[in-house]
């Protein structure tokens, strides 16, 4: 532990009073320019407490390159915040803010503030003496239901082979904070976020999760030993979390939410505030991926799996799209290095997945667009509904599809029987 502490750390431990012995979660938030973070902080007070103790370490941080705007907004967001956590600690759930400015151009943002705070979150455990704690990653917009933190110390007491977790998340879909468009845009992006990763999930693929980092968490002994947070511009989130989907060590919980913002930004390339943009200023109905490339992996899985053990797995009767597609990634070199170094089904599947991950299918659902351009969300929703026999009547609208996307995945009814083995 203390080799990762000492060697990857970019900044030394800039917390000084000690630790609870009983600290179990630690809950870390970057944050830069946000007028509403002691919203999200209130949240979390309000949360019923675990049998561990908890902290929140907030990292405010701005590049050297920043507005003179952004930095006086952080300044007024730290000394604000300070007072808070002041007056609003308590002895088993602390409250930390830390502000770091004027780091490097080329490498400030959300990863590296989130870097900052989960190392510092390690630091932290490492002082506790703690074998179990648990790194927790949320966005300085978000809201949490009450049960947030048990519903969090429970699943990794539940799962103690998983290492990390995606955590429920729902964007409000109507009230007085946004404009009925903006609420319109927010249910076509989730709908098209739960369609993609439910569609994934119909073809066989066993490790469809969210990846997103305001909804997460992960053990912090994981975290260390696969090499601990990214510091990317971009899906800094999604690249961290591959590391222990890869290695079947994902889960999620459905048992608490985190309510996301549909907030408008354009402080990061991708994201909901990216996509909200897009949205917006489309006047043409949101499209997704359309349904025949998922019809298609759902075949070729079959197909791979069932001829894994006999080696006779060809380029023969494939879809033009996805022959393309695999004659550009090497396939038939992979494949055959696969059926090389497997010795039955079980591990052969298991390293086939690793190799065609969530980012291959993404790629291939891309190139897929060649050939079969993207069709409008709801009618990309309303086909998988169908796939499932005991659907009794269907959606009329985006918000109901949504919701019973929503209603299923809580419910654990989409699962993969995978999911959680």
């Amino acid at each position: 532990m203390k080799g990762y502490l000492q060697t990857k750390t970019i900044f030394p431990p800039a917390i000084f009073r000690k630790p609870s012995l009983n600290l179990g979660l630690i809950v870390v938030i970057p944050a830069c320019r946000e007028p509403f973070l002691l919203l999200s902080l209130l949240s979390l007070k309000k949360c019923n407490l675990p049998q561990c103790d908890v902290e929140v370490i907030v990292v405010i941080n701005d590049a050297e390159n920043a507005s003179e705007s952004t930095k006086t907004e952080n300044k007024a967001t730290f000394q604000n915040t300070l007072q808070w956590a002041a007056k609003n600690s308590t002895p088993r759930l602390k409250f930390h803010v830390l502000y770091f400015n004027e780091l490097p151009a080329k490498k400030a943002g959300v990863g590296l503030a989130r870097k900052i705070g989960m190392d510092e979150a390690c630091w932290r455990f490492e002082k506790a003496k703690s074998k179990n704690g648990i790194i927790v990653s949320l966005d300085a917009d978000c809201k949490c239901d009450i049960n947030y933190f048990q519903a969090i110390e429970q699943h990794f007491t539940d799962y103690p082979d998983k290492a990390a977790t995606s955590i429920h998340f729902e964007y409000p879909l109507s009230g007085p904070d946004f404009s009925e468009k903006q609420y319109r845009a927010i249910t076509s992006y989730e709908l098209h976020l739960r369609y993609c990763q439910e569609a994934k999930r119909w073809t066989g693929f066993p490790h469809a999760f969210h990846s997103r980092g305001s909804s997460f968490a992960v053990r912090w002994e994981d975290y260390i030993k696969h090499g601990g947070m990214n510091t990317m511009l971009e899906e800094e989130d999604f690249y961290f979390l591959q590391k222990f989907i890869r290695l079947d060590k994902m889960s999620e919980i459905n048992e608490t939410r985190v309510f996301l913002s549909p907030r408008i930004s354009d402080r990061k390339p991708s994201g909901t505030g990216k996509a909200m943009q897009e949205i917006l200023k489309s006047k043409q109905a949101f499209k997704t991926y359309h349904p025949d490339g998922f019809k298609i992996l759902k075949s070729f899985f079959k197909k791979i799996l069932d001829n894994a053990e006999s080696g006779a797995i060809t380029f023969e009767n494939l879809h033009p799209a996805l022959q393309s597609f695999l004659e550009k990634e090497s396939f038939l070199k992979e494949i055959g290095e696969l059926s090389h170094q497997t010795k039955n089904r079980s591990s052969f599947e298991k390293r086939f997945f690793q190799w065609f991950n969530s980012v291959q299918i993404e790629k291939f659902l891309k190139h897929h667009r060649q050939y079969q351009p993207d069709i409008e969300i709801l009618r990309a929703a309303l086909w998988l509904i169908d796939q499932y026999e005991d659907m009794l009547q269907a959606p009329t609208d985006q918000k109901g599809a949504l919701k019973w996307f929503r209603a299923r995945q809580r419910s654990g009814a989409m699962k993969s029987s995978k999911m959680l083995s």
